[in-house]
C-alpha cells in the first residue's frame, strides 16, 4: 500500500461518495479512480453503487464506467492494515 492510499483509507471508514473523497482529499480525479482502483483490486475497499447499501463485487472492465458515482468503504482487511502500519 502506497503513502496516497494509505491516507486515501483515513477517509474510508464510513461509506464515503466518490465527489465525497475528492473534496477532502484534494487528489485529481483521474489519479482518485487508479488510487481506488488498485485498493479494490488488494481487497483494501469495496465499492457500492447504485446506492450506498448496494455492494459490488469489482471487475476490471466496468469499473470505469461506475467509478465516480460509487461509494468506497475500506474492507476488514483495508482496516487492519490501516490500523497496523
Amino acid at each position: 500500500m502506497t503513502d496516497p492510499e494509505f491516507d486515501l483509507l483515513d477517509e474510508l471508514y464510513f461509506v464515503t461518495p466518490f465527489r465525497t473523497l475528492l473534496q477532502k482529499t484534494g487528489v485529481p480525479a483521474a489519479e482518485l479512480e487508479n488510487q481506488l482502483r488498485s485498493l479494490l483490486e488488494q481487497g483494501l475497499i469495496r465499492s457500492y453503487w447504485p446506492d450506498p447499501d448496494t455492494e459490488l463485487a469489482y471487475e476490471t472492465t466496468s469499473f470505469g464506467a461506475i467509478a465516480r458515482d460509487a461509494s468506497y468503504l475500506a474492507s476488514k482487511d483495508g482496516l487492519l492494515q490501516h490500523n497496523t502500519r
